[in-house]
């Protein structure tokens, strides 16, 4: 009963019925009625007009009027209760006689140019029947009649008949079905009534009962005497309200019991809780100390291991017997490892402790990877693995990040891969998976085909202190923490870390990183365009290796011809590249007897040999027609090689800019430099005093716009970070003055993410220079910005800016383990031994002083701001002097102070720093003698 209730349907289907067959008997029989009422009033006219006809025959034969009038009013007196009028017409339709008057003779007529009907016609109109019969000659009417004899009517008779008596027993008749049809209904819905409180009102009393027990009154019962089934239903609903009563009772009574169980459980959770509060609180403090410890640990034993490394190395350089150097040897080995193990425990602490930060420095990607390739093939080619690395050539060049953490990831990934692989290929690619507006993600995978894993030690290889195989670590040594601190680092820097291997078969390590593009271009020099159209012979027998150079070099316009040995028949090429395994064992006659065939035919040769013939590549670069490389090849170095023959690039020159014997002359130009950092500034004097003619140096932005006030200069450099006044605001000083409202003002930063160009530049810097400064960078600026330069012409100079080759050294003989990296100093002093060793000692000057202010703040007697403001003249300090890690953890550092962290967040970072300062400190004596 979705949309009617029972009550209506049972009215209904009580009422239809009877309604239904009472219309129908009512109409039936009011319909026969209605028929016979008016078949019996034509009955009756016919039986009065037939008579008449046949009496009126000797009156209308004789035309005796008297006599017809006679006969027809005494028919109409007899019958004046249906008749109305009766008239007699002649043969020519006139009116003979009549019983009374009518108004209207001749509706009563036969149409006059119709023949006169021979049988009774009947007419109806509204309120009367009009009956017309023909007066025929006498036998007319006999059952012998012929019709050959017919006569001519004498006329017709038309009697008019009241129809208002019919009418009404009509209605009576209708008015008594209608009577009959509501006696129908009023006793139908008599029974209805009885049927609904019979069934209807109990089940409805029933729905009311079911709905109380589903509300919860489950003592309500069905009390009332039904009958047949509804006593069933009853029976059924009472019950089903016992059951549910039942279960009701039983089910609280569970509730119950099961409340009570829980109160305890939560009474006993709460205790736990607080004893895990207690625990998280202990263990919080373990990790404290834990943390404090391993600092103060790392920092005690490396103290005394850098003695030990650097005294040894001391000794080695004295006369010794071949065992004793051997003994020394080891012992630096192992004070090496031992390092090593140290730094993997503090980078482990940092990281679990969420203190390790990553620094966003602009980098060249290629030289990067490049890097760590050549530091890690002398160990694969001494086991005679072939170690290749395959760049995606949509990978830019220059991108920010942090290097050295990415540099240690492959270390220990492809570090790994080397010590578990035999023979074989050790494979590095990187591919570009998406490239954003300024984001760009990154995927590193390393192959190699050594001893692999099984599914069941992969479950075991990022936990910490954990190897494959316990094994494992008795044969290949580690501490097992090199995979958990790479996994740590990839997730720092936005990525993820997976393998997929199979004992046997060797292992793919992947990991993905997030990183941003750079605005700043990354300069190189090297025209690579003289190699487009060139022909290069390739000779190299490893396929991986093969396919990587010929990628790199079709890229470059080179057509490349390949074979795995050299060939009998050598065409002539312009290039000719002979890649070594590290398997084999080259001399350097055969090696020689080889260029020499190939001298005819190929000017230029370069030989790739193994990292570890060392001896042989100085031996064959002795030779002028060949150039010796270290496998794998880093592309710098290889485009040097393949280029270092070639006619070299014609000068370009600006006559204002050059004196006659191709000196470069400084320009004629007035240029100010501000800087906090007394080595920063030391650094841009020297560098402008090259290139112009006369320089004014600032400490702070007070003194930059006072010395703005008072003379005219062509081109301002303006740190950033400075006290008192900063670089934005003292520019936004001097544009309010007279002299140098228009003058170029550059700003000069470390901060080179994306979108800091922008930033100055709407703070109404002009330019943009990061540091650390190089010489070529800023000659391009000043030229660019001279108020000597056409504009015009600026696009052309910027080229030749360009063209200016960039410095290079000659690699110090220095051990990659030291504090100092000579030369980046060099290279960051403009190649000026003097300055370097001046900017090395003004911070060697300098460093006491900041150990000083530390140890007050390990005290606790100075400020966070304090102690920021002097490791940020530290970072300055060391970005020129060639000192990376000193460099990174002054940025560590800072950016962690910024970063609002206390002095005791930071104390681990705090003790390390001072023991590189120590180390630069000792490190910088041999470079300073």
């Amino acid at each position: 009963m979705t949309k009617y209730g029972l009550r209506a349907r049972v009215i209904t289907l009580t009422l239809a019925p009877t309604l239904i067959i009472g219309l129908l008997l009512s109409g039936f029989f009011t319909m026969n009625r209605y028929n016979d009422l008016e078949t019996q009033l034509i009955s009756s006219g016919t039986s009065i007009i037939e008579p008449l006809a046949i009496s009126s025959e000797y009156g209308m034969t004789g035309k005796n009027r008297e006599a017809v009038r006679r006969l027809i009013s005494y028919a109409h007196r007899k019958h004046s209760k249906i008749v109305r009028s009766i008239a007699v017409f002649d043969e020519h339709h006139e009116l003979f006689v009549t019983s009374n008057f009518h108004p209207n003779f001749e509706s009563l007529t036969f149409p006059k140019n119709q023949p006169i009907p021979l049988l009774l016609d009947i007419t109806f109109q509204e309120e009367s029947i009009i009956l017309r019969t023909p007066i025929l000659p006498e036998g007319q009417f006999s059952t012998n009649f012929d019709s050959s004899h017919i006569n001519e009517p004498l006329g017709y008779i038309a009697i008019e008949l009241d129809l208002s008596s019919l009418r009404l027993q009509q209605y009576q008749e209708i008015f008594s079905a209608l009577i009959v049809l509501m006696l129908g209904l009023s006793l139908s819905g008599v029974f209805a009534y009885r049927l609904m409180q019979d069934v209807t009102q109990p089940i409805s009393h029933m729905v009311s009962v079911v709905d109380r027990i589903r509300r919860g009154h489950l003592n309500v019962r069905i009390e009332n005497k039904l009958h047949g089934e509804l006593d069933t239903l009853k029976n059924g609903i009472n019950a089903m309200a016992i059951s549910l009563s039942e279960y009701h009772v039983e089910m609280q009574q569970s509730i119950d019991q099961a409340t009570s169980d829980l109160r305890e459980t939560l009474e006993q959770l709460e205790i736990q809780n607080v004893e895990l509060d207690i625990a998280k609180k202990r263990a919080q403090e373990a990790a404290r100390v834990k943390s404090e410890f391993l600092a103060n640990m790392s920092h005690e034993l490396r103290t005394p291991l850098n003695g030990v490394i650097g005294f040894t190395r001391q000794m080695l350089k004295t006369s010794l017997s071949n065992n004793q150097q051997d003994y020394l040897q080891t012992i630096e080995r192992s004070a090496n490892n031992l390092l090593t193990i140290i730094n993997d425990i503090l980078d482990f602490s940092k990281l679990e402790a969420g203190k390790l930060l990553l620094e966003n420095l602009p980098f060249n990607f290629q030289d990067t990877l490049d890097e760590v390739v050549s530091l890690l093939a002398p160990s694969a080619h001494e086991k005679g693995l072939e170690i290749t690395l395959k760049i995606d050539q949509r990978v830019p060049s220059g991108l920010i990040g942090d290097p050295l953490r990415i540099q240690q990831v492959l270390n220990n990934l492809v570090g790994n891969s080397i010590k578990f692989t035999e023979k074989g290929n050790i494979d590095i690619s990187v591919e570009l998976k998406h490239l954003h507006d300024d984001s760009i993600d990154l995927q590193f995978v390393i192959r190699d085909t050594g001893i692999g894993i099984s599914e069941r030690q992969q479950a075991q290889l990022f936990q910490a202190f954990s190897q494959a195989d316990a094994s494992i670590s008795r044969r290949y040594g580690g501490t097992g923490l090199g995979l958990v601190i790479t996994q740590k680092l990839v997730d720092q820097m936005g990525g993820e870390i997976g393998l997929s291997s199979r004992l046997h078969q060797g292992s793919t390590f992947w990991f993905t990183i997030k990183m941003s593009s750079t605005e700043l271009p990354m300069i190189d020099e090297r025209d690579v365009s003289q190699l487009e159209n060139k022909k290069l012979l390739l000779i190299e027998p490893n396929m991986q290796s093969a396919s990587i150079l010929q990628q790199q070099f079709i890229h470059h316009g080179v057509f490349v011809t390949y074979r795995s040995t050299l060939p009998d028949i050598i065409e002539p090429h312009d290039f000719a590249l002979i890649s070594l395994n590290s398997s084999s064992k080259p001399t350097a006659q055969s090696l020689e007897l080889i260029s020499k065939k190939l001298a005819p035919y190929c000017p230029t040769i370069v030989i790739g040999l193994p990292s570890t013939e060392l001896a042989l590549t100085e031996e064959l670069n002795q030779l002028s027609h060949i150039t010796c490389l270290s496998k794998p090849f880093a592309k710098k170095k290889l485009l040097d090689a393949l280029l270092h023959h070639k006619q070299p690039m014609q000068e370009l020159a600006l006559p204002d800019l050059m004196t006659h014997d191709d000196k470069p002359q400084r320009l004629p130009i007035k240029v100010m430099a501000v800087d906090d950092n007394p080595a920063n500034l030391k650094l841009i004097s020297a560098l402008l005093h090259e290139q112009v003619e006369t320089v004014v140096t600032c400490k702070n932005g007070i003194d930059a716009v006072q010395q703005a006030t008072e003379q005219k200069f062509d081109i301002i450099l303006m740190d950033i970070q400075m006290p008192k006044m900063d670089g934005v605001m003292a520019c936004k000083e001097i544009r309010k003055t007279v002299l140098n409202a228009q003058t170029p003002v550059v700003a000069v930063t470390a901060h080179a993410m994306t979108g800091e160009r922008e930033r100055l530049i709407s703070e109404g810097m002009d330019d943009y220079l990061t540091k650390p400064i190089e010489e070529h960078v800023l000659q391009q600026v000043i030229i660019h910005w001279s108020p000597l330069t056409d504009k015009s012409d600026v696009e052309k100079i910027e080229i030749l800016a360009d063209a200016i080759p960039e410095l290079h050294v000659e690699e110090a003989s220095c051990d990659k383990s030291s504090s100092i990296d000579w030369e980046a100093a060099l290279k960051q002093s403009a190649g000026k031994d003097d300055l370097a060793k001046e900017m090395l000692e003004m911070l060697i000057e300098f460093i006491p002083e900041v150990d000083s202010w530390i140890e007050k703040a390990l005290k606790g007697n100075l400020s966070t701001e304090e102690l920021c403001h002097y490791i940020h003249k530290l970072h300055g300090s060391s970005s020129y002097c060639g000192v990376p890690r000193l460099k990174q953890l002054c940025n560590l550092i800072e950016t962690a102070l910024r970063q609002e962290q206390s002095i005791e967040d930071i104390e681990p970072e705090l003790f390390e720093l001072q023991d590189e300062m120590y180390k630069v400190t000792k490190d910088a004596t041999q470079w300073l003698k």
